[in-house]
């Protein structure tokens, strides 16, 4: 008779967990799913990455539209939008999306799966209510939720989060945002698209905190240009609920100040869902950051491994989706796999976008690290200019050894640009490659070879390269100048 009932258990039907579940089940292991919501896919199918990214397109189409005159095209009178179309659009792409991620095809994998909150027993065993299954090798892969901010009558307002923002029955004629990160910025910016009165409370003094400031600018000029209040360096004190909806109260540069909505969007970060699963009793170490891992993303019982937002570090889906392929070369193939972020590329999908693969400024200051910037701007790149859309730059930062530190890019299509870097840099290629690699005319992406080529050209073009040239092959030098 077996010891274990599974020889893997993966709580949590996400990014993580799915792919650790079809994994290794398609490898020869008896699996085990547990996913305490009614569906598999997650946060990020239901209520992050899928419904945001919808809800961005509607309301850039609909931007587009009202703007059709800075395209050559006449003025259009468009009428007010009906939000319960644009959650009925939401929801038909989120199904559309579900049947990859659906019971049945993860039975066809091999996978069982079982709908229910988990709690560990022991170290292998864990109780699903009418049931106590165990398995040889546990996953964590449970996500996160928002976090709420103890603000002061915050819980006595209906306040909304990622959770319920894509499902309102009407368009909110105002709304206040807390907090200016990815999320923050997304939602005001399709919200004010559509025709919402959006006002941001940011307590940093500036939107996307992790972002060098520059870069951040960019955006946030953006957001102001479409009309998007900025509240910066602002604490929130006090939120009342008043008739027809919600007062807040908050202080900024020693000044208070009181504004109101008629509904406010808690968007100040994200908080592990540890609470129901009883980790004590496998002896799991965690914190209120998340669950804690070596670097192989094993936790303190080595058999038991975790993965995606529960670690609290890299709340994205793809770090999720690999990670859950670190878990598999651990766990199935028992082969040592060590994490590995250095080229992890993450992007807000504003408009313009901001992407980032490896370090910024920010990040190569705390580490102490010299580096040089080059930079590029989307004005000066012809597709950019045909699109309408030449706000942004990209920003190289070379080591002392002129080796890659990083790339970010603001501007229009930055995630896509971004995708050449993520290759070329996990590749291992040099600028040169880079640089002298055909890329076709006229594409917004010219600008990563632009970038590359400028580091090159210091060298090639330089005085020395010149005078050299011109003593071996007599050049006589300058045919005209403008002197």
């Amino acid at each position: 008779m077996a010891k274990y009932d599974y020889d893997i258990g993966v709580i949590g039907g996400g990014a993580a967990g799915l792919t650790v579940a079809s994994g290794a089940s398609q490898l020869g292991l008896k699996t085990l799913l547990i996913e305490k919501a009614p569906l598999l896919g997650g946060d990020c199918l239901h209520y992050g990455c899928v419904p945001s990214k919808t809800l961005i397109k509607t309301a850039s189409v609909y931007h587009q539209m009202r703007h059709a005159d800075e395209y050559g095209l006449p003025p259009v009178d468009l009428p007010a939008v009906n939000f319960k179309q644009i959650a009925r659009r939401i929801q038909s792409v989120i199904e559309s999306v579900q049947v990859h991620d659906s019971e049945e095809r993860f039975c066809s994998l091999g996978v069982e799966v079982s709908f229910g909150e988990a709690s560990f027993i022991d170290e292998h065993q864990v109780d699903l209510g009418e049931r106590r299954v165990s398995a040889k090798f546990w996953v964590l892969a449970t996500g996160s939720e928002p976090s709420v901010p103890p603000i002061p009558g915050l819980a006595d307002v209906d306040y909304l989060t990622n959770k319920d923002i894509f499902s309102l029955d009407a368009l909110p004629s105002s709304l206040i945002v807390v907090g200016g990160g990815p999320i923050g910025c997304e939602m005001s910016q399709a919200f004010a698209r559509l025709g919402t009165d959006v006002r941001i409370l940011q307590r940093n003094c500036q939107v996307l905190p992790v972002e060098d400031e520059d870069m951040a600018a960019v955006v946030q000029d953006s957001l102001r240009a479409e009309g998007v209040g900025l509240d910066l360096c602002a604490n929130t004190k006090v939120v009342r609920k008043i008739p027809g909806g919600i007062e807040v109260e908050y202080e900024s540069d020693g000044v208070s100040h009181v504004i109101k909505a008629e509904k406010i969007l808690v968007a100040a970060g994200r908080a592990p869902n540890v609470g129901s699963l009883k980790l004590e009793n496998a002896g799991v170490e965690y914190d209120r950051r998340g669950v804690k891992t070596d670097t192989r993303l094993r936790t303190s019982q080595k058999h038991i491994f975790a993965a995606g937002d529960v670690l609290g570090k890299y709340l994205f889906t793809h770090a999720a989706g690999y990670e859950g392929g670190v878990i598999i070369s651990n766990a199935v193939f028992r082969l040592p796999r060590k994490v590995d972020y250095k080229w992890l590329p993450w992007c807000t999908y504003t408009e313009p976008e901001l992407a980032s693969v490896g370090m910024n400024e920010k990040a190569a200051g705390k580490a102490g690290l010299e580096c040089s910037v080059w930079k590029e701007d989307f004005a000066d790149n012809d597709r950019a200019r045909a699109e309408g859309a030449s706000v942004g730059k990209i920003k190289l930062l070379l080591d002392k050894r002129e080796k890659p530190l990083g790339v970010q890019i603001v501007g229009v299509h930055a995630g896509e640009i971004a995708a050449e870097w993520v290759a070329a840099l996990n590749a291992k290629m040099g600028l040169a490659s880079m640089a002298s690699a055909i890329h076709p005319y006229p594409t917004v992406s010219e600008i990563n070879k632009r970038v590359a080529g400028k580091v090159l050209s210091s060298k090639l073009f330089s005085e020395k390269v010149r005078k050299t040239l011109g003593f071996i092959f007599d050049y006589k030098g300058r045919a005209c100048s403008l002197d």
